[in-house]
């Protein structure tokens, strides 16, 4: 993603030259050089906990499908049966949350394959656009539900509201139990794949209590309005879950700076370290949900340690930001490479 050139001019001013041999690459040095401990003992302790997180991940989706998948043609017959849109909408919800749910698992899948030449990431960003695909889809949903009730408020339909009510009740505890078995096993905070997956069921199991006040409402006063005005209602809350997560998955497919991480906060960490005179080329970006990188270059005094400075700086952005996957490319005053465009 981030290439170094070995020839470059710096904006500042800096008269580099081209002999960066031993200094070049920071990353190199962490996991080869003076750092090869260091290097291994957090690549193993990242790999386990990624490992773990997987395995829980997975389980956690395939509970929650199971139970969607059932639920969905359960309100599917009830929803026709009764003649309830808001159970209708809920059951086409459902089968986007089962499509958004195997696409999920296939994303885990994907992950969980070697990286290769052709793909040194490997297949992590799929989790991303799974995410991203999932957000889109919640998006046509609540829109295609909103087109409908308008239908519902110019044509009233009678709608079978004690039936109604008995499935969205059995819909919501199906919901619920889906919901829990995914924020118990898997991260729906730090996995943005399994977060739209969960904004899903719960986009669900509001569906579910709206079709159970709207089914209340319908049968106390006999109100018919009730069932597309609900279905509006939820379709507008499930529109805000999906917005927070095309923005992240936008963000982290644009590079940007994790929002947990200050930028600033990196450059004045680095410029902190004795003997640094310039910190430039900085990129901080997300390769997938849970793994931060970072890359920079460190301009230094010439008659500094290139590899102390460089094993502090690797320290530092580890211990202060939680990034463990740092590239810092040292230079001293006869380095000269041109700027770097972004």
């Amino acid at each position: 993603m981030h290439q170094h050139d070995s020839k470059k001019e710096h904006t500042c001013g800096h008269d580099h030259g081209e002999d960066k041999s031993h200094e070049q690459h920071g990353h190199e040095g962490h996991t080869h050089d003076e750092a090869g401990h260091h290097g291994h003992h957090h690549d193993h302790h990242h790999g386990h906990g990624h490992h773990h997180g997987h395995s829980g991940n997975k389980q956690g989706l395939l509970i929650a499908l199971g139970i969607t998948a059932g639920i969905m043609v359960l309100e599917l017959v009830g929803g026709l049966w009764t003649n309830s849109l808001a159970l209708l909408s809920d059951s086409g919800h459902m089968l986007s949350d089962a499509g958004a749910l195997a696409l999920s698992l296939l994303a885990l899948w994907f992950t969980a394959k070697p990286s290769s030449a052709r793909l040194s990431f490997g297949f992590h960003r799929i989790e991303i656009l799974a995410a991203l695909f999932n957000a889109v889809t919640l998006f046509v949903i609540a829109g295609l539900i909103i087109w409908e009730a308008i239908e519902r408020f110019l044509h009233p339909a009678a709608v079978a509201s004690g039936s109604m009510m008995l499935i969205a009740c059995i819909g919501l505890i199906a919901n619920l139990l889906s919901a829990w078995s995914l924020m118990r096993k898997g991260d729906v905070h730090g996995n943005l794949n399994l977060r739209s997956a969960y904004l899903h069921i719960l986009g669900d199991a509001l569906g579910s209590v709206g079709a159970i006040i709207a089914g209340a409402v319908m049968l106390i006063f006999g109100w018919y309005a009730a069932d597309p005005i609900i279905s509006i209602i939820v379709s507008l809350l499930i529109l805000k879950g999906a917005w927070g997560v095309l923005k992240s998955t936008l963000h982290i497919l644009m590079e940007g700076t994790p929002s947990s991480i200050s930028i600033v906060s990196v450059k004045q960490v680095l410029e902190g370290i004795e003997g640094v005179i310039d910190v430039h080329d900085l990129h901080v970006w997300t390769i997938t949900s849970g793994i931060d990188a970072m890359s920079c270059h460190l301009l230094i005094k010439d008659d500094k340690d290139s590899q102390d400075i460089l094993q502090q700086g690797i320290t530092l952005i580890e211990k202060r930001f939680g990034i463990t996957h740092a590239t810092i490319q040292i230079e001293k005053s006869t380095i000269s490479h041109q700027a770097l465009l972004v």
